[in-house]
């Protein structure tokens, strides 16, 4: 796809990840980014060429579509966990519940401000936490249970999935007594979802 005929390109809608152009025609801008000189679409939207300007960018199709910024704080849940990193299914950010859902990675070295031998251990599939986001890189969007108000809003048993009760700074199964560890928020069992 070039884009040597503009015109029939711009205003087109466009999804992420969806090639716009070389950083050799046009320089990147806002709802863009660039991956080994190649520019994309960031958002779904519609592209914008400044032909003057030699800039490319898209903007949203509507008006408050939210994605997750570096910096926003965002609730998610956890999906498969590796031994030092898990992925989140992202469907809120700030206030805002979202129509779809974006993922993250929680990193190992980015959950406490302890040392962590394994995610396992503060974390597991299911849960329910709140993190901020600390980088977009390459489009992933790496997230961070390392701040105050940050971490484990709901847990669930790992062996039934029951929703644990805390106990001072552990969580306990009512169901089953199972006893277990995580890095809780502090407002952990009243997050409104």
């Amino acid at each position: 796809m070039s884009l040597k005929s503009p015109e029939q390109k711009s205003g087109h809608l466009v999804v992420p990840g969806e090639r716009l152009g070389v950083i050799e025609e046009f320089i990147p801008d806002s709802g863009t980014y660039e991956k080994n000189g190649v520019i994309y679409s960031k958002i779904v939207g519609r592209s914008l060429l400044d032909l003057q300007n030699r800039r490319v960018s898209v903007y949203p199709v509507v008006d408050g579509v939210v994605i997750p910024k570096v910096g926003t704080v965002v609730i998610g849940q956890i999906g498969n966990a590796q031994s030092d990193n898990v992925l989140v299914k992202i469907f809120r950010i700030g206030k805002k519940k979202l129509s779809g859902n974006f993922g993250g990675i929680l990193h190992v070295s980015d959950v406490s401000d302890r040392y962590v031998d394994q995610i396992s251990d503060v974390v597991k599939p299911g849960d329910i936490v709140r993190a901020k986001v600390i980088s977009d890189k390459n489009q992933v969007f790496h997230l961070s249970m390392n701040d105050k108000g940050l971490g484990v809003v709901y847990g669930f048993c790992s062996r039934c999935g029951t929703l644990l009760e805390q106990h001072g700074y552990d969580l306990k199964c009512p169901k089953d007594g199972n006893v277990e560890t995580r890095k809780l928020a502090p407002d952990y069992d009243k997050e409104d979802l």
